[in-house]
């Protein structure tokens, strides 16, 4: 039985490392159906928004989609297209992993962790931004909700606990921030006693940011609100070499959308110099969610064995002489063993 998917190339170099990524998925005989749906610039040139309706309409229609970077274009008055498909489709739930490759540079070999970022509320809310004081003064509403940090910290312990993660660690300031987040950490400690098999954390975002850079090693799951994720998620994947090795996961109840984290770096764009892997470890994310764990442990292991064995194939940023092309050929070739 196949499984429908919507798939949005993206922008710059989305179009080539979607293509690379889809030639390994079916060279593992996933069952995947692939609908094509338009947002980012193509699609602002093509139906005068940068996500239609009938792109949303197929998203909700299979619940599942696959999506390169976008642009959003700057200073013209246009909403994050990430936000928005967030909020529309309730993805409350980002999920970023960062795990360690052969041949990358980086400081630190052996980390293997997960970000979960509350994604719908936090400070990242249009609701309550405002100039005041002949517009000398900005001010901006933190809202934090028990629903929110209730179902985002409870994702976290349910994903440590079906992974066989030992710890969770949630990051606050709620010794400064006493509402908003203190709200969360009170919540988190309360979900904690629910779990009493897993180890339960608590650390403040500036003491997490400094133990992140000194001992990565020590952290499994960190569960975290909006802004703290979003710089977070980030320091991780510069642990691992940056963000060509990171994917993430937009989760909800309805809908989930797995996404590589980067760009479009235009600058490359058309030049088969792009990365494929965060695009494809994302579509490893995507296997996980629907089942398919074999075949998304196929992926990262065929990734890992390219980077220690066919550096002629991996592009330039990995320290490679390949292309694009190159690099999906020799993960075809692999998977396909």
């Amino acid at each position: 039985m196949s499984q429908s998917i919507a798939v949005i190339k993206g922008d710059g170099i989305g179009p080539e490392i979607m293509e690379a990524t889809l030639r390994v998925l079916d060279a593992l005989d996933c069952g995947l159906d692939y609908h094509f749906i338009d947002a980012g610039l193509g699609a602002l040139e093509n139906h005068g928004s940068l996500i239609p309706k009938e792109s949303l309409d197929t998203i909700e229609r299979f619940g599942i989609a696959l999506k390169g970077p976008l642009t959003t274009p700057i200073g013209k008055g246009f909403s994050s297209i990430n936000v928005q498909m967030r909020r529309h489709f309730d993805l409350y739930a980002n999920v970023r992993p960062a795990v360690s490759f052969p041949g990358t540079r980086s400081r630190y070999d052996d980390i293997d962790m997960i970000t979960v970022r509350e994604n719908t509320e936090g400070a990242y809310l249009s609701d309550g931004q405002e100039f005041i004081d002949d517009g000398n003064t900005g001010i901006s509403v933190i809202k934090v909700t028990r629903k929110g940090s209730e179902r985002i910290v409870r994702y976290a312990f349910e994903l440590a606990k079906n992974n066989g993660r030992k710890k969770v660690t949630a990051v606050h300031k709620a010794n400064i921030i006493k509402t908003s987040s203190g709200l969360f950490l009170d919540v988190a400690r309360e979900i904690a006693k629910e779990y009493p098999e897993i180890e339960f954390q608590e650390m403040i975002v500036d003491n997490a940011c400094m133990q992140l850079v000194m001992n990565p090693h020590q952290f499994d799951v960190v569960v975290t609100t909006n802004l703290f994720g979003d710089i977070l998620s980030d320091l991780c994947a510069g642990l691992v070499g940056g963000l060509g090795l990171a994917p993430g996961a937009n989760i909800g109840e309805s809908a989930a959308i797995f996404e590589a984290v980067h760009g479009s770096a235009p600058d490359i764009a058309g030049q088969k110099l792009a990365n494929p892997c965060a695009l494809l470890l994302a579509a490893a994310q995507m296997l996980d969610h629907l089942g398919m764990v074999e075949k998304g442990t196929a992926i990262r292991q065929g990734i890992r064995t390219v980077l220690e064995t066919r550096r002629d194939m991996v592009t330039p940023d990995m320290g490679g002489t390949g292309t694009t092309d190159t690099f999906a050929d020799a993960l075809v070739e692999q998977v396909s063993r």
